[in-house]
């Protein structure tokens, strides 16, 4: 006779993480920090997975009955959107001295927080698993460079991180800045 409980059955889809899951995907948040805060970018690319969407829309001003159409769509208009390669090509600018935004480098400061994990819906995105997981973090960036030009970078992430062997990599990541307008003479900061 069987001992499988109908909990045991259910799938996973959909549903919230465990605690050690929670955990794993928080760590994983904190060293990505740390890294993108020591300027080892190069490093942090090993985080991303090699088909990686990473986009950050821009958003307008709406009123409350018109939000639906306050964030910009897929094609539209966009602060990043980057794939895993479009990513190294910048970093790769960044050590060739040419990327005048960033020389000297900017100091950054990455604080990652309201981390909510579940586990992917394949039925939503059909080329994940149950296995891989969704993610939605807030996160403020405070940035410095030279002797006064500070920005803050306020927002949410949604991403959707795939496991691979006993790591995860970032495969989706949709950054949503609560700024709608930057006051940054430039967005070269990854978030």
């Amino acid at each position: 006779m069987s001992t499988t409980t109908p909990e045991q059955t259910r799938s996973r889809a959909g549903r919230r993480a465990d605690r050690d899951t929670h955990f794993e995907v928080e760590q994983f948040y904190y060293e990505e920090a740390a890294l993108l805060d020591d300027g080892r970018y190069a490093d942090w690319l090993g985080l991303l997975a090699d088909d990686l969407e990473y986009w950050a829309p821009t958003r307008t001003n709406r009123l409350r009955r018109q939000q639906s159409l306050s964030v910009s769509p897929r094609g539209g208009t966009a602060f990043y959107d980057e794939t895993k390669d479009s990513l190294a090509w910048r970093i790769r600018r960044f050590d060739s001295g040419m990327a005048w935004s960033e020389d000297p480098p900017s100091r950054t400061r990455h604080l990652v927080t309201n981390v909510m994990v579940q586990h992917v819906d394949p039925a939503e995105h059909p080329h994940f698993t149950e296995d891989d997981l969704q993610v939605r973090s807030a996160f403020l960036v405070y940035r410095n460079r030279l002797e006064r030009e500070e920005n803050v970078f306020a927002g949410s992430r949604t991403d959707v991180l795939r496991r691979v062997g006993d790591g995860l990599r970032v495969a989706r990541r949709t950054i949503l800045l609560d700024q709608n307008i930057l006051q940054a003479k430039n967005i070269s900061t990854f978030f």
